[in-house]
């Protein structure tokens, strides 16, 4: 049989608090020592997949930075910042000897999706929805948490931080955001929103075709073009909505052997945390 690469999709929730999202998850300080211990537990876990190259949710503008940064890591002169990419990433990458890491998304400093002069009504698929009592058809915050024990909290600029009821651990979290039901629901959830229109107006579809799905298909060509060998094998770390549909056109293709974290991910094999730490 001929061998394939393997890649490996690790999604993740943004550990910086960017909230550069809708719905952005409120994590606790990553920095703190009960973090710093689990996170460096997860990582032990990840090194078993034993990764030829790491690949990280950023455009290629990014990767010279990220790469300076990251020798300066390996010098000993650089602090690891909040981000997962340096958490998880930068970790991972010095234990296995890599030289650098990748950029593999898409999201040019001039915006490809909406150029100038573009009609923004095509695309605006939550003012349509608005306008001609389509709102059921609209995602919600509970389509991506339906299942977890959070509270939700909406800030004056539109924006849903989520927020955790109960202490949960590193990888317990990336074991719950890699699970296949919850990453189709995600999936199902961009789907229902596709239908938002009536006769010849398509602003859902516009919306999911020029944006989300324009944007998955050029980060799995990007990652693609890092691979060299059939014995490579990458780990991507990336948000967890994006996962579905790259794996997709990963096993779609035919050419490429994808693993799942959970393979790896093993909580009942992690430290707990006391519970002065949880407090």
């Amino acid at each position: 049989m001929t061998q394939k690469p393997t890649i490996m999709i690790l999604g993740s929730g943004h550990l910086a608090n960017p909230g550069a999202d809708a719905y952005n998850f409120r994590m606790d300080d990553v920095l703190a020592p009960k973090r710093q211990r689990e996170i460096k537990q997860l990582v032990a876990q990840l090194k078993a997949f034993q990764p030829t190259k790491i690949a990280l949710e950023a455009d290629e503008r990014f990767v010279p930075k990220i790469n300076s940064n990251y020798q300066s890591y390996l010098e000993g002169t650089y602090e690891l910042k909040r981000g997962e990419g340096d958490q998880i990433g930068f970790r991972l990458a010095k234990q296995m000897g890599h030289p650098k890491l990748y950029g593999v998304d898409y999201w040019p400093e001039q915006d490809p999706f909406f150029p100038e002069g573009f009609d923004s009504d095509l695309t605006d698929a939550d003012k349509f929805a608005t306008e001609h009592n389509q709102e059921h058809l609209l995602s919600s915050v509970e389509d991506f948490y339906a299942d977890s024990d959070v509270e939700f909290h909406e800030e004056e600029d539109g924006k849903v931080w989520i927020v955790p009821m109960k202490y949960e651990s590193i990888i317990d979290m990336y074991i719950r955001g890699n699970k296949l039901e919850g990453r189709r629901a995600d999936h199902q959830a961009y789907l229902r929103s596709a239908r938002i229109g009536l006769g010849a107006q398509y602003p859902g579809a516009n919306w999911l075709s020029h944006f989300w799905y324009d944007r998955n298909l050029k980060i799995f060509v990007n990652l693609t073009r890092i691979i060299e060998s059939a014995d490579d094998r990458i780990l991507l770390i990336i948000g967890g909505g994006h996962v579905f549909l790259v794996q997709q056109f990963l096993e779609d293709s035919g050419d490429y052997i994808v693993e799942s974290p959970l393979k790896y991910l093993n909580a009942d094999a992690a430290e707990k945390p006391t519970s002065e730490e949880t407090d």
